[in-house]
C-alpha cells in the first residue's frame, strides 16, 4: 500500500509539471480522431501540435519534448513520417509512444510496428491484447481492430497476459500498455494493473487514440513508466465520471470534460491500482 501511495504522489508531481511547463507535444495520428487527439493534450496541459508532412515532420519532433505516433487509417505519407519523426525522436532522445492499432488484421500495419520499433526504440509501445500478441507472433482470434473476447485480459487470464506484455517489454526495452477491461502496464520486472475505466469507453471512436495522446504528454518530462500509468489513470477515472451521461454523444463530451478537470483528489481516492512483481 505504502509503495501505491508513493507512486500516486509522483503521478501528481508530473501532473502539475504539466500545467506549469506546457510541453509540445507532436502527434502523427489518424484523421478519425486528430481532432480529439489534440483537445485532450490541451485539456492537460500540454501543447498540441499534429504536423504530418514528411517534409516537415522532423523540424517539428526535433522542438517537441514528446511524439506520439498512431497506425489507425494508415497511409503511405503518414507511414514515411511517423519513421522520419521516430528517427528523430530517438537520435535526440525525445519520449515516444506508438499505438499498434490493427495490427492483428493487416500485414501492412504489423511489418511497419515491427520495422518502427526496430529502428525508433519507442519508448512505450500500447495495444490491445490482441494487438501486443500479434506484435510477438501468437495466435488470436480477433476481427478488425477490436480486442477479441479470448485475449481481453480479465480475472481468468490476467496471470497468462502479464507474461505476454513483459515478454514484449524484455524484447523491445519498452513500457508496455495494454488496454481493455483490465490494464496492464509493465516493464520486463514489474507490471501494474489498472481496474477503472468503463465499457462505455468502447462505445465511441477515438479513446484508445486519446490514450496515446494523453500518454505522449504525460511522458513529455521523462518519465516513462509513471507517464503511461497517469495517462492511463485520468482516462479510467474520467470515463467512469462520466458513464451516466445520457448517450454516447453526452459521454463523449463529458469524457473529454473530466479530464481537463480531474482533480489531485479525484487521482488519489479512485485510483484502482495495483503491482506485481
Amino acid at each position: 500500500m505504502r509503495e501505491v501511495e508513493l507512486l500516486i504522489k509522483r503521478l501528481l508531481d508530473i501532473k502539475n509539471k504539466l500545467i506549469v511547463e506546457k510541453p509540445l507535444i507532436h502527434c502523427i495520428t489518424n484523421h478519425i480522431t486528430i481532432n480529439d487527439c489534440a483537445n485532450v493534450v490541451l485539456a492537460i496541459g500540454g501543447k498540441p501540435i499534429m504536423a504530418e508532412h514528411c517534409k516537415e515532420v522532423s523540424d517539428i519532433t526535433s522542438s517537441a519534448k514528446s511524439l506520439a505516433v498512431n497506425l489507425g487509417n494508415i497511409s503511405d505519407s503518414r507511414m514515411t513520417s511517423m519513421m522520419i519523426s521516430g528517427e528523430v525522436a530517438y537520435k535526440k532522445e525525445i519520449p515516444s509512444i506508438i499505438d499498434i492499432v490493427g495490427v492483428n488484421c493487416s500485414n501492412l500495419r504489423r511489418d511497419f510496428a515491427l520495422e518502427f520499433i526496430e529502428k525508433c526504440k519507442p519508448n512505450v509501445i500500447k495495444g490491445n491484447m490482441s494487438e501486443i500478441k500479434s506484435i510477438l507472433g501468437l495466435e488470436t482470434k480477433s476481427k478488425g481492430v477490436d480486442v477479441s473476447e479470448e485475449d481481453s485480459t480479465g480475472k481468468n487470464n490476467i496471470n497468462d497476459n502479464i507474461n505476454i506484455v513483459r515478454s514484449l517489454s524484455k524484447r523491445t526495452n519498452s513500457i508496455v500498455v495494454s488496454t481493455g477491461e483490465i490494464d496492464l502496464i509493465s516493464s520486463e520486472k514489474e507490471t501494474f494493473i489498472i481496474e477503472n475505466g468503463c465499457k462505455e469507453l468502447s462505445m465511441i471512436t477515438g479513446t484508445g487514440c486519446m490514450l496515446n495522446a494523453l500518454i505522449a504528454t504525460c511522458i513529455s518530462g521523462g518519465d516513462i513508466l509513471e507517464g503511461a500509468i497517469l495517462g492511463t489513470l485520468i482516462m479510467g477515472i474520467s470515463g467512469e465520471f462520466s458513464k451516466e451521461a445520457k448517450g454516447t454523444a453526452s459521454f463523449k463530451v463529458d469524457l473529454l470534460d473530466n479530464i481537463s478537470t480531474i482533480k489531485e483528489i479525484d487521482i488519489i481516492e479512485k485510483s484502482k491500482i495495483r503491482v506485481v512483481e
